[in-house]
């Protein structure tokens, strides 16, 4: 607990939400924590839980020694323009997807005198459980007290990862940030071959969740690479090995990284397109 910690969320959202219900009574007092959100009842459920809240950016931000843009990447010009009277002296940290800090800065600053102290992250959904993974990137003027403050906040939703270039940041979103979404249609195939082979929904929906929640706490605990694991589980000539054939000869392995190489790519576009 740092009880002079105090930290600014514009924007109430279900990210911020995350983010500030696990590090509230942690990292620091809710009453140390101010919302900025133009959503009348989520802004309501923020003051009744104890933090302070503002319809738009006021007075409140200038005394918060951390701010967290959670916005939409297509409103961030706008509302760092909203807050920028108000920010003196503060770490600035962005969760909005594609926003890059060359941009961010000189929003926050000028032309001449960008904003130094930035670091861009790219959470992602199971964090809303705790559990997520969060990729994090530096601007040159972030000291090494700035990203120990910037990790303990987003290490209050799960684990962080640092890269060393901001552009790498495109492959974490197509890695972590939408591969939730990408192991939830492989939970639905499972599922749909489970019915496919006789089981019904409740037992396919079971026997998913268990099985891949299982595989990957496997592989987490597991000094050997996930290969090695796979090769375990595959007799030659027996069931999974069948099963792994038709993967093969469908492209499976390959089909995910182009895939992946789209949404890195979809990144970088809205990079450019947000930034102007």
């Amino acid at each position: 607990m740092t009880p002079d910690l105090s930290i600014a969320f514009i924007g109430g959202g279900n990210m911020a939400a995350a983010l500030i219900s696990g590090l509230a009574g942690k990292l620091c007092p809710m009453a140390n924590i101010h919302v900025v959100e133009v959503n009348d009842s989520v802004r309501q459920s923020w003051a009744e839980r104890g933090a302070s809240v503002s319809a738009a950016p006021d007075e409140a931000l200038s005394r918060c020694k951390v701010w967290v843009y959670a916005v939409k990447p297509q409103v961030m010009k706008e509302v760092a323009a909203s807050t920028r009277p108000w920010l003196k002296d503060s770490l600035v940290i962005s969760i909005a997807a594609g926003i890059r800090m060359v941009d961010l800065a000189r929003w926050l600053g000028t032309e001449a005198a960008p904003w130094q102290r930035l670091v861009r992250c790219m959470p992602n959904t199971p964090a809303l459980i705790g559990q997520g993974v969060t990729g994090l990137a530096a601007s040159d003027g972030v000291g090494e007290a700035d990203r120990a403050q910037a990790e303990a906040i987003l290490q209050a939703v799960g684990q962080t990862v640092w890269v060393g270039r901001e552009d790498d940041l495109d492959g974490v979103t197509a890695l972590s940030g939408s591969g939730p979404a990408y192991v939830f249609l492989f939970i639905e195939a499972l599922i749909e071959g489970g019915l496919a082979v006789g089981l019904d929904a409740e037992q396919s929906r079971k026997l998913a969740l268990a099985t891949l929640a299982g595989a990957a706490n496997l592989a987490a605990s597991s000094s050997d690479p996930p290969a090695v694991l796979r090769e375990r589980v595959t007799s030659k000539g027996g069931t999974t090995a069948a099963a792994l054939d038709v993967l093969a000869q469908a492209g499976f392995r390959q089909a995910l990284v182009r895939a992946m190489q789209a949404a890195a790519q979809r990144a970088r576009e809205m990079g450019d397109a947000f930034g102007k």
